[in-house]
């Protein structure tokens, strides 16, 4: 990136906009983007507030397989001390699915599972 803008909505960069996306580690901006994919799919698995009304389960799906693909690939950078928080978070959003599921997915089926394996 050429500006110096800080990524949408990231607090840490929004606490000091001065701060260029060239001074921020990867691995600060692989969890920013990880815990934004991993609120969102809480949020559409129903575990916000508003819980149901907010609840759209082919939109977490999405979310959680883009999340469970990213802390996958990312994980042997970020060390096991940022993919095990991450990777904890992951799990806890893949059995907010299967719950909130009318009709749970197959074991290994679920969303993320061909990156993370079955989740129980």
């Amino acid at each position: 990136m050429s500006d110096s803008s800080p990524l949408p909505g990231d607090p840490t960069l929004a606490a000091d906009p001065s701060r260029d996306i060239a001074d921020v580690p990867a691995v600060e901006i692989i969890n920013t983007v990880s815990v934004h994919l991993l609120s969102a799919a809480a949020v559409k698995c129903g575990l916000s507030e508003n819980g149901e009304a907010e609840r759209d389960l082919a939109e977490a799906r999405k979310l959680i397989t883009a999340l469970a693909g990213l802390i996958t690939a990312a994980a042997p950078e970020l060390g096991d001390h940022h993919a095990r928080v991450l990777r904890d978070g992951l799990r806890s959003v893949q059995l907010a699915f299967r719950e909130a599921s009318p009709f749970p997915d197959a074991p290994g089926q679920g969303p993320g599972e061909k990156y993370t394996g079955a989740v129980s």
